[in-house]
């Protein structure tokens, strides 16, 4: 087979496998969203299906043998060439899966089919100990899954490795460790101040109708195609989806005596939204399709929600919106009370909600205990019990119950281990590629007082979306802003920002 041919011949096998996903995916959000709870067991099965086919369709012997073909091929063209990009990431999804057997697939898609259901069981309960049983199920699977990857230091080295191209346990910890000090610093004096905020102002009767309705008018200012490429949805987690640039979904959850919970995180997804819409049509149907990580993924529902959204200049721009919709509520409101509102810090309890300064704590968190529970030094029948210890150390605070401490997020019921931290990443990344965005275009951030956010989303779309999954996200980093993840222009932001918030 010559080359041209064989490369064609992998487009097309690639194609199949992310129809399958993409099959899976629908599947996904039907369940989270729409599914009667009678499904649950036909649905896992429906998908584990999926996904032990799409397993094993990438690792087929013929695969490789293409790959074997291509990779000497890709050397010789452009490194940012979507052909080079296509086979040098495919051998990358290749060998990962190919350590990996169908069983442990399949065995890992029907334990999380589990965990799903027993988590809602557990939250429903407020009991941590009916979500033990099928959690542990998870974790050995996750132990097992990092195994087959192989690791040097620790098996979270093989999970992270998997969603962040590129970074392991300890660099992450090191992230951690350049935040942790500055973060806790910062938000002991911010809640030792007294600079009357005005934390009442989202916390007030919002009839959840008109929540939608307040949060669907910021996604689309924002330029989330929800209309014709879009839909929103109800969950019990917030998340996206996207099956192709031009069916993209979100979700968020409403709680009546407290706007920020369905408005920040309609931004938030909206921000994953964005970069789904703005991944090219011609990679589509492929391997490239999707974020270059989980974390970048994240620096722009981060951006959106936090950077945007929470700014003096977004407010200056939708107060009159919020008051259109909720005119007692935002009657007699100014800018300023509007931004101090959105950007109240508080240690709280759940992570989704938890404002810009103390967010990463509650990450740091939870990849500590994974880390810990991964390599034996925390039995997880006392992970309730580290997890309160943890809240008390860097927030203050002990969750009352395990529905507002170990219970909240859905993440461990898919794999244990490996997730959290591209959320600060994230954090980190939008920081970085703002700036530079702000760099190129000065005084754009002045247009979002007029409603106008295109230039952030186009050089966003330029920079970022364009790419697809392309490049590593350091070097995507690199790329797009001329240097790697770091600590110091996200650290500088937050302490700027809210040192003349809290007049410090």
């Amino acid at each position: 087979m010559d080359l041209a041919s064989a490369y064609q011949r992998l487009l097309e096998i690639l194609a199949e496998i992310e129809d399958l996903k993409m099959a899976a995916a629908v599947l996904y959000w039907d369940r989270q969203t729409e599914m009667p709870p009678g499904g649950s067991v036909a649905r896992g099965e429906q998908l584990t299906t999926l996904r032990r086919l799409a397993h094993e369709k990438l690792v087929q012997p013929k695969v490789g043998e293409l790959l074997a073909d291509l990779v000497t091929e890709a050397a010789t063209m452009p490194g940012d060439s979507d052909q080079a990009s296509m086979i040098r990431v495919a051998k990358r999804e290749y060998e990962m899966a190919t350590r990996i057997p169908s069983r442990l697939v399949v065995a890992m898609s029907e334990a999380s089919d589990l965990a799903y259901h027993k988590w809602l069981e557990a939250r429903a309960a407020n009991d941590f100990a009916t979500f033990v049983p099928a959690l542990e199920r998870v974790v050995a699977l996750s132990r097992e899954t990092a195994a087959a990857l192989g690791y040097e230091d620790h098996p979270l080295d093989a999970l992270i490795d998997q969603v962040e191209p590129g970074l392991d346990a300890s660099k992450v910890a090191a992230l951690f460790a350049e935040l942790r000090e500055p973060l806790v610093g910062l938000t002991r004096r911010i809640v030792a101040s007294d600079a009357g905020r005005r934390a009442g102002l989202l916390h007030q009767e919002y009839p959840a109708g008109k929540q939608l309705e307040l949060g669907m008018a910021a996604v689309r200012a924002i330029g989330f195609d929800v209309d014709r490429r879009g839909r929103q949805a109800l969950s019990v987690h917030p998340f996206s989806i996207s099956f192709s640039p031009d069916d993209t979904r979100i979700t968020t959850r409403i709680n009546r005596d407290y706007l920020g919970t369905s408005f920040f995180a309609l931004l938030h997804e909206a921000g994953h939204g964005t970069y789904m819409q703005g991944i090219p049509d011609r990679l589509r149907r492929s391997i490239l399709h999707e974020g270059a990580s989980a974390g970048l993924h994240e620096s722009q529902s981060r951006l959106w929600e936090n950077v945007v959204g929470r700014s003096r200049y977004f407010w200056q721009h939708f107060l009159p919106v919020a008051r259109a919709v909720f005119p007692s509520q935002f009657g007699t409101a100014t800018v300023e009370e509007a931004y101090a509102a959105a950007n109240v810090v508080r240690p709280s309890l759940i992570r989704v909600e938890a404002d810009e300064v103390t967010y990463n704590l509650h990450i740091m968190i939870r990849f500590e205990l994974e880390k810990a529970v991964l390599d034996g030094t925390l039995d997880l029948a006392d992970l309730p019990e580290a997890w309160n210890r943890k809240f008390a150390a860097y927030l203050g605070i002990i969750p009352p119950d395990d529905l507002t401490g170990v219970l909240q997020d859905i993440h461990w019921t898919m794999r244990f281990g490996g997730s959290f931290q591209s959320y600060t990443i994230g954090n980190v990344a939008s920081i970085a590629l703002y700036r530079q965005a702000l760099s190129e275009n000065p005084g754009m951030h002045l247009d979002w007082s007029e409603g106008r956010f295109d230039s952030l989303l186009r050089w966003m779309q330029d920079n970022v979306h364009t790419h697809g999954s392309k490049f590593f996200p350091e070097e995507l980093l690199v790329r797009a802003t001329g240097a790697g993840l770091t600590a110091g222009p996200y650290l500088e932001h937050i302490t700027d920002k809210y040192t003349e918030l809290y007049q410090l």
